[in-house]
């Protein structure tokens, strides 16, 4: 039997290459199967409704009957209330504002830069770390730590406890990406004991933190009044979750389609090991040609909206395709080409209004610094599986290991 579309962007065998899927969808902007949600592909389309106050971002809207099959299963649900990226005004805005006093302008203008030499020291440590140069998993040795060492660092996580935090980050990982082979039951089981675990340890930590605060974010979150209040222990706990578990993920990811990508495109690498600068222009691109986050779901509509001739009804389940507006024709010339000197890279790769990617200064910049650093030590980089195996997410897309060779690690 022929798959429908939908079955298609689900079936874990395109994740390889889900882009010959997009362009089919874009031939109906809005698509819909019985019982399945409203799928919008163009980019047009996609931005509108990314700022459109009649979308929610809360599956508490989702009328009873329109289950979204990539909803999370009430097996992975946590006790704590949702972080700020599933509510809508206005309590989203009150989350987002005193979580963001801490990280970004106007009152945090610098945080992320002055993060600078700390995130060169850990790739370095990374690259140094690395064992057999003749086979490097890239995933596991580099792309995997370093996002969620930075997050420890944020937060103000002491460094003897960084190694835990590692553990529970991976087993929580590894929930969102089943295993067919592994035992659900055991599987649900152990990422249940992590969120416990990872829950007791930031109560404590943030306990911590108010009666001895430091310069983290995590003390700042816990201490600081302001117009919109105090947050709670269990805002704090949420708040600090979504930032491990979207903070780490997507720039897994992003890092590591970026270092496949420039596999592929040896001259782009090689120009990178000379141009350190170009590594701006690349990440963008990235972004644009290959994005962490290839699709949006548990999006609700508030009211009938009409979408290019198409209404659709109050209560309805909405996927929004990130990656296929990324590689629309009427937006982007050559869209299929990886061109970092295109000179209008407005893509979808960070999402677009109220809830466009929180953590999108640190991690384009963690790309940044590590694309550029591995273009320049790395000593003959080259791919030893294309394509590499990839995650068996349909919203996560990247690969679960990248498997490449090198000549020697330059100092």
């Amino acid at each position: 039997m022929t798959q429908t579309l939908l079955h298609q962007i689900l079936d874990y065998a395109n994740r390889a290459d889900p882009y010959p899927i997009y362009e089919e969808l874009r031939k109906t902007p809005v698509h819909h199967e019985a019982d399945g949600p409203y799928v919008i592909s163009t980019y047009y389309e996609i931005r509108s409704l990314l700022h459109d106050p009649r979308i929610s971002s809360d599956a508490r809207n989702l009328a009873s009957g329109n289950a979204d099959p990539l909803a999370e299963p009430a097996s992975e649900q946590s006790a704590l209330p949702p972080g700020f990226l599933r509510l809508d005004p206005p309590e989203h805005d009150r989350m987002r504002r005193m979580t963001n006093r801490h990280f970004g302008p106007p009152h945090s203008p610098h945080r992320v830069d002055q993060m600078r030499p700390e995130l060169h020291d850990i790739v370095g440590g990374l690259i140094d770390g690395i064992g057999d140069p003749s086979r490097i998993d890239l995933v596991e040795e580099f792309s995997y730590p370093f996002p969620v060492t930075v997050i420890c660092r944020l937060l103000g996580v002491p460094r003897e406890d960084e190694a835990r935090f590692h553990t529970w980050a991976d087993t929580l990982a590894a929930s969102l990406d089943p295993d067919p082979d592994a035992d659900p039951a055991e599987r649900d089981k152990g990422a249940s004991e992590a969120r416990m675990q990872l829950g007791m340890y930031l109560a404590g930590l943030i306990e911590e933190r108010r009666k001895n605060p430091g310069d983290d974010m995590l003390s700042q979150l816990a201490t600081t009044k302001s117009q919109d209040g105090q947050m709670t222990t269990m805002e704090l706990l949420s708040t600090a979750a979504l930032l491990l578990i979207a903070g780490h993920e997507t720039t897994v990811n992003l890092i590591t389609n970026g270092m496949l990508t420039l596999l592929r495109n040896p001259d782009v690498l090689q120009r990178l090991k000379t141009e350190p600068r170009l590594a701006v222009p690349i990440v963008e691109e990235l972004l644009r040609f290959e994005p962490p986050v290839q699709l949006l779901p548990q999006r609700t509509t508030l009211a009938d909206i009409e979408v290019r001739g198409v209404t659709i009804p109050k209560g309805s389940t909405l996927w929004l395709i990130l990656a296929s507006g990324n590689r629309d024709p009427q937006r982007f010339e050559n869209p299929d080409h990886f061109d970092p000197d295109r000179p209008d890279i407005q893509h979808l790769g960070l999402g677009s209004g109220i809830h466009s990617c929180f953590g999108a200064p640190l991690a384009r910049l963690e790309a940044q610094l590590a694309l550029s650093e591995l273009a320049r030590r790395l000593d003959n980089p080259r791919l030893l599986d294309d394509p590499p195996p990839y995650r068996r997410n349909a919203v996560l897309r990247g690969p679960r290991h990248l498997r490449i060779a090198c000549d020697g690690i330059r100092p």
